[in-house]
């Protein structure tokens, strides 16, 4: 076996790039409070800090095994080069599914909650509709100008409709997964969409229209279109207000993004900050203001 054949049967298509940032520009040694939150999902985990309120550092990893531990790389991995001790931190807040064991947060907040304060924040406070395209579900969100819930639902499918779901095609296929969205539209037309709602029949689906000599991009384009219209099924339930957003990993998708659009005829508004970390920064919004109402109350009882 060649070298090159060896590295190419060992190479993760799925597999998606983890990352982190952090404002070298802020100061977080005079900041007034420091809040985090913790996102742990069933694919991915991100960990925000936040320094009165401002954006300050943030991490993206996969989750592992064990939520403790993935939350506790997450929020590593954000502090790295900052030089902040994790002890500064003044509240910290988990969220995702893996929220209740995190035994170092203070408190526990629903993703969806959270997902929309996070929207709020990234998107502005005109945004009434959210769409959470995580790991292993999707969420259609209604909220107000102040990022409140006012209505959701939750899709009752399978993973074929997301994160996961795509990480199996793209293994499948052998297309990196960063590649997928373009890869999905570089059709000179639609073709029809898969009808598996479950990943484990679309692959078997998939499969079969390799066999039928379909080109992978071409399957591609198929799967993403079957996403693109269940997910569009959930908002019409919950109904679609602009101005509307989409949260989560598959946000990142633009074959899956476009089709929706097209589907809704609303174009999603664009993100100044990185939409996979919403909920992690709604998790950190919400230990800001849990902070600040500790502090008040302190100060109101005099201790």
């Amino acid at each position: 076996m060649t070298e090159a054949v060896a590295t190419a049967q060992k190479r993760e298509y799925w597999r998606w790039r983890e990352y982190d940032w952090r404002d070298e520009s802020l100061d977080w040694k005079r900041a007034g409070g420091i809040s985090v939150g913790i996102d742990v999902g069933s694919v991915s985990s991100q960990a925000v800090v936040m320094c009165d309120g401002k954006l300050f550092a943030y991490s993206s990893l996969r989750t592992g095994s064990n939520s403790k531990t993935s939350a506790q790389r997450a929020l590593e991995v954000a502090l790295q080069e900052t030089g902040m001790p994790r002890e500064k931190v003044n509240y910290l807040v988990a969220t995702g599914y893996g929220r209740v064991n995190i035994p170092f947060a203070q408190k526990a907040i629903t993703e969806i909650a959270c997902h929309a304060r996070g929207a709020n924040f990234i998107y502005g406070p005109t945004v009434k509709t959210v769409l959470d395209m995580g790991g292993q579900d999707c969420k259609a969100i209604r909220c107000d100008g102040r990022g409140k819930v006012t209505n959701f639902l939750m899709n009752d499918k399978c993973a074929a409709g997301t994160g996961r779901g795509m990480e199996v095609m793209a293994e499948l296929l052998q297309i990196p997964i960063e590649d997928v969205g373009p890869a999905s539209l570089s059709l000179p037309e639609e073709p029809p969409p898969v009808s598996s709602t479950c990943v484990v029949f679309a692959k078997s689906e998939a499969l079969g229209l390799l066999r039928q000599n379909w080109s992978k991009e071409k399957v591609l384009g198929s799967f993403c279109l079957a996403m693109a219209h269940r997910t569009v099924e959930l908002l019409s339930r919950v109904g679609v207000e602009k101005d509307f957003a989409i949260t989560g990993g598959i946000s990142k998708n633009i074959g899956i993004v476009k089709r929706i659009e097209t589907k809704l005829g609303v174009e999603a508004l664009k993100p100044s900050i990185d939409p996979q970390i919403a909920g992690a920064l709604g998790a950190a919004l919400f230990a800001k203001a849990l902070y600040e109402k500790e502090l008040s109350g302190n100060a109101k009882t005099g201790s």
